[in-house]
């Protein structure tokens, strides 16, 4: 994953311990939780407008659905439920599979046979595989905006670790270290890696994501994903960071 603007995070061994401290408190969960929601609900109901020219886009420009489902991996409730209960918390899922699964939502960038064979392939710049609008919509991030659906609904957050797939999920939580810690908070649409870094295209992109992701873990308050939230700004607007 390419660096857009800043240096390298290294996540230092005390912002690690306070990462395996978490949840926050109650009080600080709610308002990290009441202003996503709210964000979102505002962009969403301000962005209506768009959404109606990207769907008539799609359906004019490829075959298909205009929305686009796909299972991911949330928040890891286990884990959260055995810190609260001293470790007692019973296993609601028959296999680990890294946190709880939920249907992610996006605009369709790809053509329908883009997965034929069912298998997870790593994005890449100029992908032959998009629509002939799908790289627009990549680059400016208008393809998450569905992804409002899942915060309202409370599968994500608009500020977080992005969700990756269970079998993507699986791979890479045996080659990067600490990379299942991300899922100690809920996932997002934007992130401090999604800001500074850009798409994944191979496991060592993924290691410098994890670090920017466990640094904003270490430090995940409001003010933090506030701060975020402007910072997402200007990367869809000049595109940065996208194909």
């Amino acid at each position: 994953m390419a660096q857009v603007n800043d240096p390298p995070v290294r996540t230092r061994p005390q912002d690690m311990a306070r990462a395996e401290r978490l949840p926050s408190s109650p009080r600080s969960e709610r308002g990290i939780r009441t202003l996503n929601v709210a964000v979102a609900v505002l962009i969403l109901i301000a962005t209506i407008p768009i959404w109606i020219l990207v769907a008539i886009a799609i359906k004019l420009t490829s075959r298909g659905p205009v929305f686009y489902t796909q299972e991911r991996v949330g928040i890891d409730v286990r884990r959260r439920a055995e810190r609260r209960t001293g470790g007692r918390a019973e296993a609601r899922r028959s296999s680990d599979i890294g946190g709880r699964p939920f249907t992610i939502l996006k605009f369709r960038t790809m053509r329908v046979d883009a997965e034929g064979d069912g298998g997870a392939v790593w994005a890449a710049a100029n992908d032959d595989r998009l629509t002939l609008i799908g790289g627009f919509l990549r680059s400016c991030r208008a393809d998450e905006l569905p992804q409002l659906l899942n915060v309202i609904r409370g599968e994500m957050n608009l500020v977080g670790p992005r969700p990756e797939r269970p079998q993507l999920f699986s791979e890479l939580r045996t080659k990067v270290p600490d990379y299942q810690k991300r899922q100690r908070v809920p996932p997002g649409i934007t992130g401090h890696a999604q800001v500074h870094l850009q798409y994944d295209t191979s496991v060592e992109d993924v290691k410098r994501k994890v670090q920017h992701d466990l640094e904003y873990i270490s430090k995940r308050t409001v003010w933090e994903d506030l701060r975020i939230m402007a910072k997402t700004i200007p990367v869809m607007l000049f595109r940065k960071g996208g194909w």
